[in-house]
């Protein structure tokens, strides 16, 4: 199967229901097809082989997601970028991972000219809703194009999507996903979240759908259900659209969700729609998943997945944080739930041999849904993949009910309100600056955003620098997800006898064992 065969499953059911609703106005199933097969043979037009990298630079809007459905239409690869993401690093996906197609809203006219120069190897532009010196205008470019898909056949095993996951001295690594991959995440979100027939459902998407909420939308897709997007991830624009659109399911990281619990007289609010609460993607606090159980009633429901293995890892279903009629104990709330039956889960010691069930070692991975390797990065890939399996570097242990529990993590990821930040990246800004002799940077538990960067730093012996100064140096390289939130400074940082950095002391302080932290 192709990506888009989910969609056009859904199609299949009723080609007039509202397959996305925005600010009033409504796409429906057929009218979405025609404007994604007309994408399809525009690029198709443009004469570029198979699996070319193609990237859409978009606020939320149905009408982006539909080019994404398009390029996979036409046989492209879709590398997702972030709009809050800063001008260093679009240029760094766009140019390290060969993207050629860039299709952009207007609003993001001044960013693409820059990018223009930056990436000589961007063939065409596309400008979605309105027009660019240099640029198609994407209305014009696919009039009178057939309202049909190409005769383009898509192999399971084509590579879909280059997702970046975080880079260390320069380039993210990419991980390449195929039709398959991508499929049986897809399949998973399915099992996992049955309806009865005839029950409807309303997909609501607050996060970017071209960088991650589109992907999220198409289990509903697939199932003829309506997509309600909304432009910005307001808080009480968010609660308004449930009520309103009546909505079955949604998505959201635990820092959006400890905002809503904040909000004057959500109590008061009608979730009697809701089927499905998706929470993940960053720590949760256990009294506060408590406090969503009360809020929202018996609907909350954590997946567990990575990058290499998306949203397909494990996941406890609303009824399993109940245990008796009574909201479980802490010890299964801690949990990230049941493995996938789609997929083969082991936990492994430190020579990659199989631990007994109970036993603390690493999570790994082997099935369909693991990645096909990182992109031009085939040491990177054989690190990680290793005969079949894929290592996940978080550290965890199945308890005795099959329940698969994160721990801690052998990499040193932070995720901050659902995005990934690697310390690595900001540690080279950081030492960057003349004053700044060492660094490192960490994750601390923080109540909105699951975990806050934070820089603990060792200044050169004489110097001096405020932290508003190193914060506002990593914004402007990175953006404001990644810069630290605060700043320590320090001394002198410990270290291990060959003088590595002993990060684990340094964060154990802002730790308590009572805490989690996955």
């Amino acid at each position: 199967m192709s990506i888009t065969d989910f969609f056009d499953r859904g199609r299949s059911l009723n080609g007039q229901a509202d397959a996305f609703v925005m600010d009033g106005h409504r796409w429906s199933f057929d009218e979405a097809y025609g404007i994604t097969s007309r994408v399809a043979h525009a690029l198709a037009s443009l004469g570029l082989p198979k699996e070319t990298k193609a990237a859409v630079l978009s606020d939320n809007h149905p009408v982006s997601w539909m080019c994404v459905l398009g390029l996979w239409r036409a046989g492209f690869t879709w590398v997702p970028l972030n709009p809050r993401s800063s001008l260093t690093e679009q240029q760094q996906l766009l140019h390290g991972f060969d993207v050629e197609v860039l299709f952009f809203q207007k609003s993001f006219a001044p960013l693409v000219e820059q990018l223009r120069e930056q990436c000589a190897q961007l063939r065409q532009l596309i400008c979605i809703d309105g027009s660019m010196e240099g640029c198609e205008a994407m209305p014009q470019w696919i009039a009178n194009r057939p309202a049909t898909p190409p005769a383009i056949h898509c192999d399971p095993d084509d590579l879909a999507a280059i997702m970046p996951t975080g880079g260390t001295t320069g380039l993210p690594k990419g991980v390449m996903l195929s039709h398959r991959n991508l499929g049986v995440s897809v399949a998973f979100s399915l099992i996992n979240t049955p309806y009865a027939p005839g029950e409807p459902i309303v997909n609501l998407s607050a996060a970017p759908m071209t960088h991650s909420a589109g992907f999220l939308s198409l289990p509903a897709s697939a199932r003829g259900g309506t997509v309600v997007v909304l432009t910005k991830p307001d808080p009480a624009a968010l609660l308004d659209a449930i009520e309103r659109e009546r909505v079955t399911e949604f998505f959201l990281p635990p820092t959006v969700i400890y905002r809503l619990l904040e909000m004057p007289g959500i109590r008061q609010r009608d979730f009697a729609s809701l089927r499905y609460f998706m929470y993940g993607a960053a720590p949760m606090s256990v009294e506060k998943l408590k406090e969503a159980l009360s809020v929202f009633g018996p609907v909350m429901h954590q997946g567990y997945g990575q990058t290499e293995a998306p949203g397909g890892i494990a996941a406890l279903r609303p009824g399993e944080h109940f245990v008796a009629g009574k909201v479980a104990p802490d010890e299964r709330l801690t949990a990230c739930g049941r493995p996938s039956v789609l997929n083969a889960l082991a936990i492994m010691d430190d020579q990659g041999l199989l631990l007994p069930q109970g036993d603390t070692g690493e999570i790994c991975l082997r099935g369909d849904i693991v990645m096909k390797g990182y992109y031009k990065q085939p040491d990177k890939t054989a690190e990680t993949v290793i005969d079949g399996w894929l290592h996940t570097g978080d550290v965890g242990h199945l308890d005795l009910e099959g329940f698969l529990h994160i721990t801690d993590r052998k990499r040193d990821v932070i995720i901050s309100g659902g995005f990934n930040v690697y310390p690595s990246e900001v540690e080279q800004v950081l030492w960057t600056h003349p004053a700044v002799l060492d660094c490192a940077v960490i994750g601390v538990p923080d109540d909105q955003w699951g975990e806050a960067v934070k820089a603990v730093i060792e200044l050169k012996a004489g110097a001096d620098v405020g932290a508003e100064e190193l914060i506002a140096l990593c914004k402007a390289t990175l953006g404001s997800v990644k810069a630290p939130k605060t700043i320590d400074f320090i001394a002198t940082l410990p270290r291990s006898p060959v003088g590595k950095v002993l990060k684990k002391k340094i964060r154990d302080p802002y730790w308590s064992a009572s805490q989690r932290r996955i």
